[in-house]
C-alpha cells in the first residue's frame, strides 16, 4: 500500500505492452483495428484515444514520480561501489520486485490514459544511480554531451554504443505534432514521441529479440534551476502495425545476416533521469524491467540484467569520449 513517502504506481510505466489503441492519434493509426487483434463487431467498443497532451503529460509525470520518489523510497540497494570502465564514477545498483497483487491494485481503468489490463505476473525492476563530474574529460562527460547523447536521437545512439543492439528501426513519429506542443507549465520542454523496434543479439542458440517501444524524451528543470532530461520507454504491441519490421516478421528473409532472422518479441520498460545538481555534478538514474520472452526463464534473465544495467554507464561514457576524440 502506498504511503505519504511512496506515491501510488501508475498504469503506463509497466511491462504490459500498450495496445495501438492506447496511443494518441496518428495518420498511420487511423484505419487500424482499435483492438490490435480483431475488428469483430462483437468486441467491446474501446475508449477514445488519449489526446497527445494527455498521453505525454501522464507518462512523463508518472515517470518523474517513479524515478524521483518511488524508486528512492522502495528499492533496495544491492551495491554502492560497482565499476563500469571507462567511466570513473562508481555505480549504485538497486532492485525491487512488484507482486501481482500490487500491480492489480493500480487504477488501470480510471487513470488519465485508461487501460483494460489484468496483470498476472510480477515485475522485477533493477536500477542504477551514478554521479559524474560535469566535464569534457576522460572518464566522464559534460552536460551538453549527456543531453546530446541520451536525449537527442536516443534510440539510434543506444544502437551505436550498445554492442548487442544491431538495429534501431523507427516505426512512427509524432514530430510534426509535438513541434507545436507546449507542456512548459507542466515542467516539460522539447518533448518528442516516437515508436521504435530495438533489436538485440543473444548468444547462440537463442533467437534475436525485438523490443517494440514508445520512446518519449523531454528536457526538465533540475534543483536550483539546473538542466535536466527525461527518457521514458514503454512497450507497445506493434504486431498489427504495417510500418513495423520485426514485430510482425516482415524482416524474415528480407534483410542480410541477423537482420533477416526471425525475432522473438520481448517487452521492456525504462525511465532515465539525468540532471545537474546543486553541486554542479551530473546525477544519472535509470530504472528498468524487462522480459526477453521465449523459453529463457526469468530466473536466468534476472542474473544477467544487473550486470548489463551497470555496464551501460561505461558503454555510454566510452562512446561519448570516442565521439569527442573524432570531432
Amino acid at each position: 500500500m502506498a504511503t505519504l513517502s511512496t506515491p501510488p504506481l501508475g498504469n503506463l510505466l509497466r511491462l504490459h505492452p500498450l495496445s495501438l489503441a492506447d496511443l494518441p492519434s496518428h495518420p498511420s493509426l487511423t484505419n487500424l483495428s482499435p483492438t490490435n487483434n480483431s475488428s469483430s463487431s462483437a468486441s467491446p467498443k474501446p475508449p477514445p484515444r488519449p489526446s497527445l497532451t494527455t498521453f505525454l503529460t501522464a507518462l512523463l509525470s508518472e515517470a518523474t514520480t517513479f524515478v524521483d520518489h518511488t524508486l528512492p523510497a522502495t528499492f533496495t540497494v544491492s551495491s554502492t561501489s560497482k565499476t563500469s570502465p571507462p567511466a570513473i564514477a562508481p555505480v549504485t545498483l538497486l532492485k525491487h520486485t512488484y507482486a501481482p497483487s500490487t500491480l492489480a491494485a493500480i487504477p488501470w481503468r480510471t487513470s488519465p490514459v485508461p487501460r483494460a489490463v489484468a496483470p498476472t505476473s510480477s515485475e522485477a525492476w533493477f536500477a542504477r544511480r551514478s554521479r559524474h563530474a560535469n566535464a569534457r574529460s576522460t572518464g566522464t562527460a559534460d552536460w551538453a554531451e549527456f543531453d546530446a547523447g541520451l536525449r537527442e536521437q536516443h534510440s539510434e545512439h543506444e544502437r551505436l554504443y550498445t554492442p548487442d543492439v544491431y538495429d534501431a528501426h523507427q516505426v512512427l513519429d509524432w514530430d510534426a505534432e509535438t513541434a507545436g506542443l507546449d507542456l512548459a507549465a507542466r515542467g516539460f520542454h522539447a518533448v518528442q514521441l516516437r515508436l521504435y523496434e530495438m533489436c538485440h543479439r543473444l548468444p547462440f542458440p537463442l533467437h534475436p529479440r525485438v523490443f517494440a517501444v514508445a520512446v518519449v524524451t523531454a528536457t526538465t528543470s533540475a534543483p536550483a534551476g539546473g538542466a535536466g532530461l527525461l527518457v521514458v520507454q514503454v512497450p507497445v504491441d506493434m504486431r498489427g502495425l504495417p510500418q513495423a519490421r520485426y514485430s510482425n516478421g516482415g524482416n524474415v528473409g528480407a534483410g542480410k545476416g541477423v537482420r533477416g532472422k526471425r525475432c522473438v518479441v520481448g517487452t521492456y520498460t525504462s525511465v532515465e533521469r539525468a540532471r545537474v545538481g546543486v553541486d554542479g555534478q551530473i546525477e544519472w538514474v535509470m530504472g528498468t524491467a524487462s522480459d526477453a520472452g521465449g523459453w529463457l526463464p526469468m530466473w536466468a534473465q534476472k542474473m544477467g540484467v544487473p550486470g548489463a544495467v551497470v555496464k551501460d554507464v561505461g558503454l555510454f561514457v566510452g562512446w561519448v569520449g570516442g565521439r569527442r576524440g573524432a570531432a
